[in-house]
């Protein structure tokens, strides 16, 4: 399942130039992953109240192809590329249009109460089984 968010370019993204700040991309993807996660049924509150399970990055791979700008109205795209029983990764993108500005291939893990790694909450496990878009 590919999932999509459209968001707007606000001033506070900016640098004095009216582009989009670098690090600002990794916000938009952060968001991203929160709503596709939201939109396989998974509440990350819940998740963490329930059994003490979290995500934590391990791994971003980044490409900025081209800058956004103030009020650009973009789609920030996310879909699963592989699953394991303690990690995912996401093949994350950003566009205006149909102009590719950003892309990112990140690895999540699961950590369980002791902030080790764990195994995928049954339920998160279940809704990614045969979600890859790869």
């Amino acid at each position: 399942m590919t999932h999509r968010l459209t968001l707007r370019v606000y001033y506070e993204d900016t640098d004095l130039a009216g582009i989009v700040y670098y690090a600002n991309y990794l916000k938009f993807i952060e968001r991203g992953r929160s709503e596709w996660l939201r939109a396989l049924g998974i509440d990350q509150a819940a998740m963490k109240a329930d059994g003490g399970h979290v995500f934590a990055v391990r791994r971003v791979e980044a490409d900025y192809l081209r800058p956004a700008k103030f009020d650009d109205l973009l789609e920030v795209t996310t879909g699963l590329a592989t699953a394991s029983p303690a990690r995912v990764v996401l093949n994350q993108s950003v566009r205006r249009g149909e102009e590719l500005l950003f892309t990112a291939r990140v690895t999540v893990a699961c950590l369980g109460p002791s902030g080790r790694p764990a195994r995928l909450p049954a339920p998160l496990a279940a809704a990614l089984k045969g979600g890859s878009d790869d």
